[in-house]
């Protein structure tokens, strides 16, 4: 009995099995047996079985961030408004926790309820608290306050965004042509 449980706790333990086959089967003397070899050709009653790895689904999230967005959910108000914004979706980025993004301009009635009249962007709510722009200290401390860590293990960093096309100059509709090659300097005298 011993064997059989030390060989499935070594089988179960082992992170690096993903499946493993056992056989079960009587011996020749009637005891039961448990191997992960094949039986030997004396055995009687063989049964093949196939055990999994031990593997308990969970989030992504470690459970102290999961715990912190239970309790103070992250909303991030954020528009196009330039250096602010793109700070402010980085810095949570960075930290790796999860938030909701929404755009005021979607509602702005309701923004300005929820804000108390504050048309400001960027604008977090870490639960009910409500941080007016971005500034990372006031931020830092409000996340460490809700209990966020300050990284979580395999976060990605912020996504860069896409560089903006850029235009040419559009041409006035009576200018001429630019030459194709520029006009050598005047030499120097």
């Amino acid at each position: 009995m011993n064997r059989v449980v030390f060989l499935i706790t070594v089988l179960l333990a082992a992170g690096t099995v993903q499946a493993a086959q056992l056989y079960r089967w009587v011996d020749d003397k009637g005891r039961v047996e448990w191997r992960d070899t094949p039986p030997p050709s004396s055995a009687k009653k063989v049964e093949r079985r196939t055990v999994g790895g031990s593997v308990i689904e969970t989030s992504e999230l470690p459970f102290s961030v999961q715990q912190a967005a239970r309790n103070f959910p992250l909303t991030l108000y954020v528009t196009d408004c330039g250096e602010g914004c793109t700070k402010a979706r980085a810095h949570l980025h960075r930290r790796g926790l999860p938030f909701s993004e929404r755009n005021p301009q979607a509602d702005m009635e309701a923004y300005k309820k929820l804000t108390n009249g504050n048309l400001e962007v960027p604008t977090l709510f870490v639960g009910r608290e409500l941080l007016k722009g971005y500034e990372e200290g006031a931020w830092d401390a409000a996340l460490d306050n809700a209990g966020y860590p300050r990284s979580v293990a395999g976060a990605r960093p912020a996504p860069k965004p896409a560089p903006a096309p850029v235009k040419p100059p559009a041409a006035e509709p009576n200018a001429t042509p630019a030459p194709a090659t520029s006009p050598a300097p005047p030499a120097a005298q």
